[in-house]
């Protein structure tokens, strides 16, 4: 589950690491409102407007702005909030802004800026161990630092059973060029980074910029935080920072009737029970000359009611030429998934998309019957390589 900046900065900390002064804004008048607490706190008139999406390059997409008084605080509040904020991270139409982040501006008077890194926790799935991924290249996208200049970027491996070391922490301040008063403050920066990836169950934890002042200070400047969607049943508080006007709305409403469903970018919808089928099913569809338009796992117990509901979900994804329904037979019944394919058929009414059906398992027979009999224009298939002939010859027609 992603979070805002401002709710991921509020997880940072209660960790004990550094951020700047921050505070959420649902409106112009509570921007300003906020700009005047923060003016007041930090002594300076300057304060940045950040908005609060779920995509990285806000600023260039025009989303992050600095203000150097209240009335420009509005100016930049009242043309952010609202926008289709377009970013690289984006589709073509952009998300729209909702919130704010009013921030402390550190980056002039009084807190004037030496350095910027980049560091991130993250999973090593080669080593199966969480890592540290460092840079003194902050500020800039760390997949352009890695093409450009690979040796500026350093790993930390840290072996879960004895944790971040000490020694770790003084070896990313000493490749960050740190001395004095900034190295002992970014080892304590990268002991509570580690803490809070591992209290919180995060999947992601990216800070860039993580800011050196003037005066030694760590700041994380910004921040991107991915948490674990497994791990959720241990952080009720955390669950309720869900955001989901951020999220596809398909899948939220998918997820409303415990259906595992991921939108993707293909013309061939898919419905199956098991995310292994469901791989196999995607591979098929690619070989066939299509592509996924998603992928949805019915579970194991699926009945009418949720086939229903899942051939709904496909078919408002107005890309969708065709549908592949693959469904084994072992716990579920095939004459149940059935039945429900031809009730979705009559009660939604007027599909103009083919729908390519193949069950195996229990009760097939009687499944394959009970379609044949409907007098829909359904096509059944018996096997894999059936099913991905029907679906090429579907979508050539």
């Amino acid at each position: 589950m992603n979070l805002h900046e401002y709710q991921a900065k509020q997880i940072l900390s209660s960790f004990g690491v550094p951020v700047p002064l921050g505070i959420m804004a649902e409106s112009v008048d509570q921007a300003v409102e906020a700009a005047g607490v923060i003016q007041e706190k930090s002594g300076s008139q300057f304060c940045v407007v950040k908005a609060q999406i779920h995509a990285g390059g806000r600023g260039k997409g025009g989303g992050v702005k600095l203000a150097k008084s209240l009335d420009d605080v509005r100016e930049k509040a009242t043309n952010i909030l609202g926008m289709m904020l377009i970013t690289p991270q984006t589709s073509k139409d952009g998300k729209l802004v909702r919130k704010v982040l009013i921030q402390q501006d550190v980056y002039y008077p009084g807190a004037t800026p030496t350095s910027e890194f980049y560091i991130s926790l993250l999973l090593n799935r080669a080593e199966g161990k969480v890592m540290v991924m460092y840079s003194p290249e902050g500020g800039m996208d760390i997949e352009e630092v890695a093409e450009t200049k690979p040796d500026k970027i350093f790993v930390e491996i840290i072996d879960r059973k004895v944790g971040l070391q000490p020694f770790q922490c003084r070896n990313v301040a000493f490749n960050l060029g740190l001395s004095g008063e900034a190295f002992k403050n970014m080892v304590k920066f990268v002991k509570g980074l580690y803490d809070a990836y591992m209290g919180a169950d995060l999947a992601l934890l990216e800070i860039n910029p993580v800011l050196k002042t003037s005066d030694d200070k760590i700041l994380a400047v910004d921040c991107k935080m991915r948490l674990d969607q497994n791990a959720l049943y241990r952080h009720p508080d955390y669950v309720a920072m869900r955001d989901i006007y951020e999220e596809d709305f398909a899948e939220v409403e998918a997820g409303q009737y415990n259906l595992n469903y991921v939108k993707l970018n293909g013309n061939v919808g898919c419905m199956v029970n098991g995310a292994g089928l469901a791989m196999a099913t995607m591979d098929i569809i690619k070989q066939s000359g299509g592509e996924p338009a998603n992928f949805l796992d019915v579970g194991g117990t699926a009945n009418a009611e949720r086939v229903e509901k899942a051939f709904r979900i496909i078919l408002k994804d107005h890309s969708v030429k065709a549908i592949l329904v693959n469904i084994f037979g072992g716990i579920v019944r095939c004459d149940r998934v059935a039945q429900g394919i031809v009730d979705a058929y009559k009660n939604i009414g007027d599909i103009t998309v083919p729908i390519i059906v193949r069950l195996q398992g229990t009760n097939a027979e009687e499944a394959k019957e009970l379609i044949s009999n409907s007098g829909l224009a359904v096509y059944s298939a018996v096997s894999l390589q059936e099913a991905a002939d029907l679906v090429n010859k579907v979508l050539s027609n």
